[in-house]
């Protein structure tokens, strides 16, 4: 069988690999039942729906014609260390300066791998992102997430 699209059958493998990890990783807790979900419950749900996404692209790699093969081109190593670092920030950065000043700097330092960056669109996005996270997590969700940097809780 030949690969009609080298992009898709290699992102569709990655959703399997990584849909596959995450309904793996989520059997090591309860699951619950329908009426009280457990916390294994959404995340292996959701792994084996991101699985069958990429069996579907994967397949679709491999059956729908394309042009010229869709070859992967450069992969922007930069953007790529860009964004994973700025998930890590994020996650050194919110135990000790809360959501409100970790998850602005998460959305603008993330903004920086773009060749279109703007600040003004980044500090309007990292608002608009702030200002939903603090509604659905700790308003709507009520869960305990430090807001303020830890000196200005003491």
């Amino acid at each position: 069988m030949k690969i009609k699209s080298q992009k898709d059958f290699v992102s569709g493998l990655m959703f399997i690999v990584v849909g596959i990890a995450f309904a793996w990783g989520a059997t090591d807790y309860s699951f619950g039942n329908s009426a009280r979900p457990g916390p294994g419950y959404f995340p292996f749900g959701l792994g084996i729906l991101l699985a069958i996404l990429g069996a579907l692209v994967t397949f679709g790699s491999l059956t729908v014609e394309t042009e010229d093969g869709e070859p992967i081109g450069h992969i922007g190593w930069k953007q790529l260390f860009i964004i994973v670092g700025s998930v890590v920030l994020f996650g050194a950065a919110l135990p000790r300066l809360g959501m409100l000043v970790s998850l602005p700097l998460l959305v603008i330092v993330a903004s920086l791998a773009s060749d279109e960056f703007n600040w003004r669109d980044s500090i309007l996005a990292a608002a608009v992102l702030t200002a939903l996270s603090w509604f659905v997590f700790s308003w709507a969700l009520n869960l305990v997430i430090p807001l303020w940097p830890v000196w200005l809780t003491q």
